[in-house]
């Protein structure tokens, strides 16, 4: 039995949480249907984390084709800070009120799943990161995990089809069971290289019966030039101390002339955990961590009624602005009518939050996924963990 929901019953609003029905018929019997002005921001970032990345805009403004709704929004891939609005939408509000529930699930987990790439990316440096998270989610959401991984910052895929919607080449080794099956490391790494296409990078999977640096160097001392890489997915339970053993790894390929063999890591990798193994690896796999990073809370406020401010306690009415000096860098938050504002540095200021749709029309396209993700790589050179 499928149960996911197809696309046409959310744009039908049918994935709305129920008090936005109850809400419509409350209004509609009431003949209250006025022009609203709601902003969507997030209070408070996951524990850590200084900053996060806005993805999910290229899905969310489809739900709101063809209605008379204004979106201004940061450009999708941006960095962004606690309580800043990266999102305003303007419209009668029962023409939005059903759809607040999924065009905050759109950039809720886009945006937390970027982010947790986006802080990988910078531990990891100019070193490759694949994402390995298919596995742990539902398989009709693959494709939305590594694309928003993928406009974070990694490098690759590993799952066919999120490769094949993402134009790019899945990437990946091979799994423990053609090494218990074959019964030897050294008999699958022989059997890959035999078997698989030349232009695929041969990397063996080395912690499945021996010792992982006993075993590379079997592989090594027989594949010689046609091994690129080794792969360490030791399980939990016999790690000890993983970077010590990746450490030992390398140091003994080294010893035997074999430096150009890179060491490959998987199992339980997040962007703590790369800084200890950076020494002595060329990538990663990254996976749970990735398809299960924390959602960012974006909440939507309405902020004005008929172009006069009001919103519920807790929060500041008035519709705003983010505002930041391109010559120092400095960000602030402005009410939209004290738009024109110079930066204590003297420089004037410019607004990021650009007009994306009016009146139903896209006006300001999103970017290229690749565009996106050069955007987010270029701003990740000022951040860190």
């Amino acid at each position: 039995m499928q149960i996911h929901a197809n696309y046409k019953e959310i744009l039908d609003g049918k994935t709305t949480d129920i008090y936005f029905e109850r809400t419509e018929e409350i209004l509609k019997n009431e003949k209250k249907n006025p022009k609203v002005t709601a902003e969507v921001w997030a209070k408070k970032l996951p524990p850590d984390y200084k900053w996060a990345i806005f993805t999910g805009l290229s899905e969310l403004i489809e739900l709101f084709k063809g209605k008379d709704i204004e979106i201004k929004a940061l450009g999708e891939g941006s960095v962004f800070f606690e309580r800043e609005p990266v999102l305003t939408i303007k419209g009668k509000y029962l023409d939005f009120a059903k759809f607040e529930t999924p065009l905050l699930g759109y950039i809720c987990q886009a945006s937390g799943i970027s982010t947790r790439a986006a802080r990988c990316r910078i531990t990891a440096g100019s070193r490759t990161i694949l994402s390995f998270g298919a596995r742990r989610m539902h398989p009709s959401i693959t494709p939305i995990i590594d694309r928003y991984a993928y406009l974070g910052g990694v490098d690759g895929v590993s799952a066919v089809l999120s490769a094949e919607k993402l134009k790019l080449k899945p990437k990946g080794t091979i799994p423990h069971a053609v090494i218990l099956i074959l019964g030897d490391t050294l008999k699958a790494g022989i059997a890959y290289h035999k078997t698989i296409s030349k232009e695929i990078p041969r990397t063996i999977l080395v912690d499945t019966f021996g010792d992982e640096k006993t075993e590379s160097l079997r592989l090594a001392q027989k594949l010689k030039n046609n091994l690129d890489s080794i792969r360490i997915d030791t399980p939990s339970s016999r790690r000890g101390d993983l970077p010590a053993i990746v450490r030992e790894t390398r140091e003994e390929l080294n010893n035997r002339g074999f430096t150009d063999v890179g060491i490959f890591v998987s199992g339980g990798l997040d962007e703590y955990s790369l800084k200890d193994l950076n020494p002595y690896c060329v990538g990663y796999g990254i996976g749970t961590s990735l398809s299960n990073a924390p959602t960012i809370n974006f909440s939507l406020d309405i902020v004005e009624i008929e172009g006069k401010p009001l919103t519920k306690k807790g929060k500041v009415s008035g519709e705003k602005e983010i505002m930041e000096c391109e010559r120092c860098g400095n960000r602030t938050i402005v009410f939209s009518r004290d738009i024109k504002k110079r930066c204590k540095c003297g420089n004037e200021m410019k607004v990021l939050t650009k007009k994306t749709m009016e009146k139903g029309k896209i006006i300001e396209e999103v970017k290229e996924m690749n565009e996106i993700r050069d955007r987010v790589i270029r701003q990740l050179r000022f951040l860190d963990v």
